[in-house]
């Protein structure tokens, strides 16, 4: 049984900062085998695809709302995948989700296992 366990979010004011982090386990998955990425889905808006990794770490990409402000990383030794989300604004307000599939791809339905999401509410 896979499972994806996100964590960090939290309520912050905009301009602030937080970390997100998702841990894998379970059977025979092998985190290293994966890409990952961040989604996240606002009250009444379709999930969107934030950032993503390759991989082995050395490829990235980020929508364009995020870019410059997030940086995505990930340590396989541990088996976690992280959000790092500087100047967050009340629009970045929303439940995070993890995903890992295989290859960094905008579109959700190419991820096989997704975590169960962190809410992060950023105050004006």
């Amino acid at each position: 049984q896979v499972q994806l366990v996100e964590s960090g979010g939290g309520l912050v004011q905009a301009g602030g900062s937080l970390r997100l982090s998702c841990a894998a386990s379970g059977g025979t998955f092998t985190f290293s085998n994966y890409a990952m990425g961040w989604f996240r889905q606002a009250p009444g808006k379709e999930r969107e695809f934030v950032a993503g990794i390759s991989w082995g770490g050395g490829s990235t990409d980020y929508s364009d709302s995020v870019k410059g402000r997030f940086t995505i990383s990930r340590d396989n030794a541990k088996n976690t995948v992280y959000l790092q989300m500087n100047s967050l604004k009340p629009e970045d307000t929303a439940v995070y989700y993890c995903a890992a599939g295989g290859a960094i791809r905008w579109f959700r339905g190419h991820y096989e296992y997704w975590g169960q999401g962190t809410q992060v509410t950023v105050s004006s």
